[in-house]
């Protein structure tokens, strides 16, 4: 297939690069020239703008990092909407359901069918290809875009409407996110009084308690004092608040996660929106004025 990919960040970067493992042709843009430059020693095609691309290329993956830049790249003067060649629009950014059906709606004026298909796992799991992958549109589309997509690990389908995959990946954002804050105040709590990490670790995921921090989080980026999960506190800021957000417009009460996000916001407070989502432990640890050790 002729793929297009706009935004090959740390997340598009390794999507894109599932789609040239598997022989496809692949047309790529993002802003900043520098996260281009594998995929074009890999034989990608370099796209001068995401109007551009849109002008020669009938599917283009957009992968970007907030709702503002989503919106311009898709609706704006010179958005992928406008493109003469554009018929499908695959949409993998976490932007919550009322964007993505803003941008359908309007797509839809110019033919254009639009693809919700936001992912979960996190750059490791896009190196890896076992992004959970949720998607919702037309089934017709889907079913054609379903050899690619699944490239990036296991497919759950939402729905025939744009949006519903949104309700889905935030429905699963907000617990991991969730998860891991508790999971942090756990672990501190478990070893400072006395319980070695590793031991932690073992016990915690063969029983109950095991979720994607204590499988995944933990041991490669905190037991390991790197955190280097590999994704901004912004991005899960964002997340958050978009989950919270949706909750509160359907008459959910989210006190959980409300609370869980005070512990997100006083880390951005605090350290700002760039460091890593592992590093909310430095602030228990902080708080509770012990260190977990480094164990690998």
């Amino acid at each position: 297939m002729k793929l297009g990919f706009v935004g090959v960040g740390n997340m598009g970067l390794p999507m894109a690069g599932k789609f040239l493992d598997d022989g496809h042709e692949v047309t790529v843009f993002d802003l900043r020239s520098e996260n281009m430059t594998p995929l074009l020693e890999r034989q990608a095609r370099p796209g001068t703008s995401a109007r551009a691309m849109a002008d020669q290329l009938e599917t283009i993956f957009v992968s970007l990092p907030d709702l503002e830049s989503l919106r311009t790249v898709c609706l704006g003067h010179e958005g992928i909407i406008n493109g003469s060649e554009i018929k499908t629009l695959v949409n993998t950014c976490t932007v919550g359901a009322p964007l993505v059906e803003e941008i359908a709606e309007e797509a839809g004026k110019h033919g254009i069918t639009v693809i919700d298909c936001p992912i979960s796992g996190g750059p490791p799991g896009a190196r890896a290809g076992t992004l959970s992958v949720m998607v919702s549109g037309d089934p017709a589309t889907i079913d054609t875009l379903m050899p690619v997509i699944s490239l990036w690990g296991p497919v759950t389908k939402a729905g025939p409407k744009p949006g519903l995959a949104q309700v889905l990946k935030l429905t699963n954002n907000i617990l991991s996110a969730v998860a891991f804050a508790a999971t942090s105040e756990a672990y501190v709590m478990g070893a400072k009084g006395g319980v070695d990490p590793e031991v932690l670790t073992e016990a915690i995921n063969n029983g109950s308690g095991r979720n994607s921090a204590t499988l995944d989080k933990f041991p490669q980026a905190v037991l390991s004092r790197s955190f280097d999960y590999g994704a901004e506190m912004h991005i899960l800021m964002k997340d958050i608040d978009l989950a919270i957000a949706h909750g509160e417009r359907l008459g959910v009460p989210m006190w959980v996660c409300q609370a869980a996000r005070l512990i997100y916001k006083h880390a951005v407070f605090s350290a700002g929106d760039k460091p890593d989502i592992t590093t909310i432990v430095k602030h228990v640890e902080k708080a509770a004025s012990f260190e977990l050790p480094k164990t690998r």
